[in-house]
């Protein structure tokens, strides 16, 4: 049987578009596109449900992060790909908590697009290497069997990581731990080295897999 998808973009031409793409792939079939968060939801309390939802971020009334955090606590069996044009570390990070499982670049190629659709549908996850590089296997079930503890990370590094793990910036970190933005930048480059990463996104990826941060 084919996988289900849904779009969920505010241009029109740009969901028709992408419905029209994924349509030719064998594996799949786009079952409805919608323009908001709220077709969206009015579609899914009629019985619509797909497998996958192609969700762009950027949207009035109620954007792609709103929209992840519905279906993660009303729907979590439904996969969420988000696309979007911003390739903003913030971004990813606030969509991996709201609960994507996937994230992609409206400038990709027609390839990839199929390569993140299979991912999901085979694996439940897909990061593109832009968002993970090496990362991608500490999202992998099982990749990671230490509890937190054997990276040694200690109470202020723990509290470090909660709040990078959010939208904040390192110097309103810094505000908030009452300690100096060099202080800060001393605790980040600490913790990359613990936890095996090379950017901001990879230490968010791996905490959310060791259940050092929450996802909301």
């Amino acid at each position: 049987m084919k996988t289900t998808v849904a779009i969920v973009d505010d241009h029109e031409l740009m969901a028709k578009a992408l419905s029209g793409l994924i349509q030719k792939f064998d594996d799949y079939e786009v079952i409805f596109e919608c323009f908001g968060g709220e077709d969206l939801i009015r579609k899914f309390t009629l019985g619509m449900i797909p497998e996958i939802v192609l969700l762009d971020i950027h949207m009035p009334n109620m954007d792609g992060y709103e929209v992840a955090q519905w279906l993660s606590a009303n729907r979590p069996s439904v996969k969420i790909l988000a696309l979007s044009m911003n390739d903003k570390e913030d971004s990813i990070i606030k969509m991996l908590r709201n609960g994507a499982k996937g994230y992609l670049l409206k400038g990709c190629k027609t390839y990839e697009l199929k390569e993140a659709l299979d991912a999901m549908r085979l694996k439940g996850v897909y990061y593109s290497e832009f968002v993970t590089g090496q990362l991608v296997k500490s999202l992998s079930p099982g990749a990671v069997k230490e509890p937190a503890e054997i990276l040694s990370l200690n109470d202020r590094e723990k509290t470090f990581i909660k709040l990078a793990s959010s939208d904040l910036t390192y110097v309103e970190i810094a505000d908030k731990m009452c300690v100096s933005p060099r202080t800060v930048d001393g605790y980040r480059e600490s913790v990359f080295v613990k936890m095996d990463v090379k950017s901001r996104v990879g230490m968010v990826i791996k905490a959310i897999k060791l259940k050092l941060v929450d996802v909301v």
